[in-house]
């Protein structure tokens, strides 16, 4: 297990997975969920080497001195102190969910370190973009057909309107609710209330002077949404991606949140294209424009 310290002092771990291939710095999302949850990305590890950053104060991190560093925009040097460590000139750089904000702050500070870069089912907050309560439901109700929605639709709901989270809601955050997914949603479970709190808190985000530095970021970009997620959906997914000069739009079919459990091989397939910058098969994603296979 890797070790380092941030500008700060704060004694920083991450993971790597997988022997090939330029190191991909993986950055996990929740907010504040320990990178464990991320696994090898449904095999991406068997096509690049992963490095997975253990935010401060999560997995084997330590926890901060001050716990206002938590905040996202505060937590972007300890991403270019990882980078240091790795002795890397640019980095290909991966975010999911919460994570994926931390990365577009660090292309926005650092374009010149970022080699590629890659969003999954991002919730783009540092854009000034957000998941709304119908964006939700309307994708909950997608799942009408489930055995599980006549249950999990108003605990759903509930917790919309501020209620408290139930565990009865987890499976529309997947794409498939089976064994896999349940075992996979318990582990990811983790007491990091009050560093997720801080983490989107006041202060952290700057949507027009971020829209303004990565409208001109030269890397490329891959912004990947699910059929099914609603934070985000397809369409604010794609709302994320004009952001960008030089982004390609993708949406998994049948996906959830955690695309790489639904769809392991055609996951770590696509990304790994970019990655490498190569042409995807085409029957590895819908095309971007294709409103019959996007939900509305």
């Amino acid at each position: 297990m890797p070790t380092f310290t941030a500008p700060d002092g704060t004694a920083l771990a991450c993971h790597a997975l997988g022997e090939r291939g330029e190191p991909v710095v993986v950055l996990p999302g929740g907010p504040m969920l320990a990178s464990a949850y991320l696994g090898d990305l449904g095999g991406l590890a068997g096509h690049r080497r992963l490095i997975l950053l253990d935010l401060r104060g999560t997995g084997d991190s330590a926890a901060p001195a001050d716990p206002a560093t938590y905040r996202c925009d505060r937590q972007v040097d300890d991403v270019e102190a990882l980078r240091a460590h790795l002795g890397l000139e640019r980095i290909d750089l991966l975010g999911h969910s919460a994570g994926a904000s931390l990365a577009m702050l660090y292309a926005a500070r650092y374009p010149a370190r970022v080699r590629r870069l890659a969003l999954i089912t991002a919730i783009p907050r540092a854009l000034g973009l957000a998941a709304t309560t119908e964006d939700r439901l309307a994708a909950a109700r997608l799942r009408e057909g489930e055995p599980w929605f006549a249950e999990a639709f108003p605990a759903f709901r509930r917790w919309l309107d501020g209620g408290e989270f139930d565990d009865a809601v987890l499976p529309f955050f997947y794409g498939r609710w089976d064994e896999a997914a349940a075992a996979h949603a318990a582990a990811a479970d983790g007491d990091t209330d009050e560093a997720a709190g801080i983490y989107v808190s006041e202060g952290a985000w700057d949507p027009p002077a971020t829209r303004a530095a990565l409208a001109t970021l030269p890397a490329p970009v891959l912004v990947y949404a699910g059929e099914l997620d609603g934070g985000p959906r397809p369409e604010l997914a794609r709302r994320a991606a004009d952001v960008f000069p030089h982004a390609e739009f993708v949406v998994q079919p049948g996906a959830g949140h955690y695309p790489w459990l639904d769809d392991p091989d055609g996951f770590a397939t696509r990304v790994a294209a970019f990655l490498d910058g190569r042409a995807p098969a085409p029957s590895l994603s819908r095309p971007a424009g294709d409103r019959a296979r996007t939900p509305s």
